[in-house]
């Protein structure tokens, strides 16, 4: 990949992303709303930091028109920003709101970007930072987990709808990742429970780049989750019911 855009690159697997692409000789847009960190991140790897929201679509369209204005294009949009957010059906209105513009919208905002320039151009790469909440669920969090649904679709919708005019769109499903959001504050059974398999940063854009050598849809750092995510689909009362096993133990109930 020649040109690149990450958002939420300020940190964490953004991060980690930006300064891997950088290595092997992109060049690289660092996004993230924090625009301190997405200065120090592109200072170190020698890009582009473009501050913003990608949750706004002024930001979005802004950060597109700088990759085709500052680089010439983007072989490559990582829609990586994501927010996690915790509680049950009765979290205030404004939590629901706030994941689903930044975990679905943001998405929705980099494709209306993007669509227009990728088919005129006969094809483009688009990357979503999904997580596996979006293929099994996550408990403890209603909002990131139906969220993460609904990124999962998208991305399945995009891929359906586009792979034909050369556009490859794939989804990076981790569980468990030692960045800032699962060290934040707060303590969960559901945090605690990934922590044991979590993996740092750099070893999923390890496989992030490994998978972008193929057109495979799913990239699974876990590749446990595809097993899980069989057994959802296939056996799906067995599998909730092994959930709900785990709820009830987090719950301190047999």
């Amino acid at each position: 990949m020649r040109n690149v855009v990450v958002t939420g690159a300020g940190g964490g697997i953004g991060a980690a992303l930006a300064r891997r692409f950088a290595a092997g000789g992109a060049r690289v847009i660092v996004n993230d709303v924090d625009g301190a960190a997405a200065d120090a991140v592109a200072t170190d790897i020698g890009g582009i930091a473009v501050p913003g929201d990608a949750a706004n679509e002024a930001d979005v369209h802004r950060l597109v028109e700088t990759a085709w204005s500052e680089l010439g294009g983007c072989d490559l949009f990582c829609a990586n920003a994501g927010i996690l957010t915790g509680g049950a059906p009765d979290a205030p209105d404004a939590e629901w709101e706030r994941a689903w513009q930044v975990n679905v919208m943001s998405h929705v905002y980099a494709a209306r970007a993007l669509l227009p320039r990728y088919l005129g151009a006969g094809g483009g790469r688009l990357l979503f930072t999904v997580s596996a909440a979006g293929l099994l669920t996550l408990l403890g969090s209603a909002p990131y987990s139906v969220t993460k649904h609904a990124a999962l679709g998208f991305a399945e919708w995009l891929r359906a709808t586009y792979a034909h005019r050369g556009i490859t769109v794939q989804a990076l499903c981790p569980q468990g990742v030692n960045t800032a959001m699962l060290n934040s504050d707060g303590e969960s059974a559901s945090k605690s429970l990934l922590a044991e398999g979590a993996l740092s940063p750099e070893a999923v854009a390890d496989v992030v780049l490994d998978a972008l050598k193929s057109d495979n849809f799913l990239i699974l750092p876990h590749p446990e989750v595809a097993d899980y995510y069989r057994l959802r689909a296939t056996e799906t009362d067995r599998w909730l019911g092994g959930m709900n096993k785990i709820q009830r133990s987090f719950e301190g109930l047999s």
